[in-house]
């Protein structure tokens, strides 16, 4: 495939006016775009109960089932960290201090994920290349699932819907055990050939998967009086949970139905500019669950995540009427289910309709 290239950015009126919006509103306002008191409250909640939890485990004064409960706990609340914290701060919207946001985002290689290699994966090609197949990495999580039209169609395809969810599952035990080692040792990721890592980035993730497999598996099985396959089993059972939360959510925003999979001309070219690029194949999901927004970062806001990646998550329930209205007035597509559960019974029309067949 060319180098994929979209139009000059700025090349509409919505554009123009969507940036005099945002940057009126926080002027007008008088606050940053940052993380606020409610942001710090949050991170303090979640850090609190993911270690909370462990902290009890590791207390070994509880049942095994109490412990298995607690380990599902530590699952939820990594989930959680992943989405209201590590993924603002690796986007740099945590604090507008560069080495705040690289502390608060080891939070993600704490929790067995790299950072350096989630920042080139998903804030620069999957943000960037929003739904373009060869070229977005989250449309190849696995060849068992096929989420692009243009993407090869498999006999086993036709029963995605039905194993899809369970295989999302396995998210973060594939990525703690195979992802980073393996997007480290390709020459070529997304639309960068060639590409070589700077070692003292290779030699963080060692020393921090390290200190992911100290404390999730080497201490519990020093610590705790009991056998290994009852650690083994919480191990997995943290996995599956938080496993399970980030990829739904994950797909939730570009894998639903009426999200589009433009791809470019024979020169690489893409039809729109990247901003109606984003809102094409882009979906908010439960805007008004203000429980659900508060846990998973405003990643229910994912147009405004994509449009704005450098403003923190806090704002986006208030950028979010801006960008609506100035899309309805635009006559832009702004696409929304209004709530998760309609999200996920689109992705799962979605996954069966892609599973039917090559067309």
């Amino acid at each position: 495939m060319s180098k994929v290239t979209f139009i000059e950015r700025d090349a509409c009126a919505f554009v123009t006016d969507l940036k005099t919006a945002v940057t009126d509103y926080f002027e007008r306002s008088g606050i940053s775009d940052k993380a606020n008191f409610a942001m710090i409250r949050k991170t303090v909640v979640i850090l609190a109960m993911t270690f909370g939890a462990y902290a009890l485990i590791m207390s070994g004064r509880f049942a095994p089932w109490e412990m298995l409960i607690l380990a599902i706990a530590i699952g939820v609340g990594i989930a959680g960290m992943g989405f209201s914290i590590g993924h603002d701060a690796l986007h740099g919207a945590y604090s507008s201090h560069p080495w705040i946001n690289r502390i608060f985002g080891l939070t993600f290689d704490l929790v067995g994920a790299n950072g350096y290699m989630w920042k080139l994966t998903h804030n620069v090609i999957h943000h960037t290349y929003t739904n373009i197949h060869g070229v977005d990495e989250d449309l190849t999580v696995s060849p068992m699932l096929r989420l692009s039209p243009h993407t090869p169609h498999q006999w086993f395809h036709r029963f995605q819907h039905l194993y899809a969810f369970l295989a999302y599952s396995f998210t973060t035990i594939f990525w703690v055990f195979i992802k980073d080692y393996k997007y480290f040792m390709l020459p070529d990721l997304g639309p960068y050939k060639n590409i070589k890592h700077p070692f003292s980035q290779v030699v963080t993730m060692l020393i921090m998967k390290i200190v992911y497999y100290s404390w999730t598996i080497v201490i519990p099985m020093i610590v705790l009086p009991i056998p290994w396959w009852q650690i083994a089993i919480g191990y997995v059972a943290m996995n599956l949970t938080a496993g399970l939360i980030l990829g739904i959510v994950f797909q939730l925003a570009h894998v639903v139905e009426h999200t589009e999979h433009p791809l470019p001309d024979s020169a690489g070219n893409m039809e729109l500019a990247w901003t109606l690029h984003e809102m094409a194949t882009t979906s908010n999901f439960g805007r008004n669950n203000k429980l659900l927004s508060w846990y998973i970062g405003g990643l229910n806001f994912q147009i405004e995540h994509h449009l704005f990646p450098k403003v923190c998550s806090i704002h986006y329930p208030s950028l979010s009427k801006i960008v609506e209205s100035l899309a309805v007035k635009h006559g832009i597509p702004y696409h929304a289910h209004p709530t998760m559960r309609a999200a996920v019974a689109s992705h799962y029309r979605t996954l069966k309709n892609l599973g039917r067949s090559a067309a």
